[in-house]
């Protein structure tokens, strides 16, 4: 089911890196954030308890596959997932590569800047982004 006016069902929401009959994996292109990815259910639902059981298990598959394959490539200090939906009530997840260089760690992305982004250590990041995604399709399309 789709909603007229939900962005999220009417667009992709960002660059399509993956996607299949349940779910699309995004990349946001957020600025300052290279490995700024999202998570996005095909189905307009809002809440993640409205999945049935078996989709519960294929997103939370889906999210520690990417989540993992961050870790091995990216070496991050963290990766932060996050469901809100307040300003956009249809069910995706943030998935953060986060450093401990990163403008704005350790708040959230959407907290106070901590610091100017190292436009260097971006550039890396984000350099590795093709590397890392083909370990997202290698991981969750095996």
């Amino acid at each position: 089911m789709t909603v007229p006016g939900c962005p999220l069902c009417e667009k992709a929401g960002g660059r399509v890196v993956l996607q299949t009959p349940k779910w699309r994996l995004i990349h946001a292109q957020e600025a300052g954030f290279p490995a700024f990815y999202r998570l996005v259910w095909q189905e307009h639902v809002r809440e993640f308890s409205q999945l049935a059981r078996a989709d519960r298990i294929v997103v939370v598959d889906v999210l520690a596959a990417v989540e993992q394959a961050m870790l091995q490539s990216l070496h991050p200090a963290k990766v932060n997932l996050a469901s809100l939906g307040n300003a956009v009530p249809h069910l995706h997840w943030h998935v953060i590569a986060r450093f401990d260089w990163d403008s704005h760690f350790p708040g959230a992305v959407w907290a106070a800047l901590q610091r100017e982004a190292d436009a260097a250590r971006v550039q890396q990041v984000a350099a590795a982004l093709p590397g890392l995604e083909e370990a997202f399709k290698t991981a969750l399309l095996a």
